[in-house]
């Protein structure tokens, strides 16, 4: 199966929050309520300052997708 790049997601335990999960190389899932992150990658030392550019642009592509799908419910 092939999985889109980004799903939203959400929990009625957390019913202020809104999830992204991103599914590519670095995977991890966004809270945009309070903007934290958890991977589901484990890092070494080297891969430390790939992570902090792919990071910075995963996390705004995460956000602009967001942002895309709201906008598609209020059209």
């Amino acid at each position: 199966m092939a999985l889109p790049k980004f799903i939203l997601g959400d929990n009625t335990n957390y019913p202020n929050a809104i999830y992204v999960i991103h599914t590519e190389f670095p995977r991890f899932i966004i809270n945009l309520e309070n903007d934290e992150v958890e991977w589901f990658e484990d890092f070494d030392a080297e891969d430390e300052k790939e992570l902090n550019t792919e990071t910075e642009n995963a996390i705004s592509q995460a956000t602009a997708f967001y942002d895309s799908e709201i906008a598609k419910y209020e059209d």
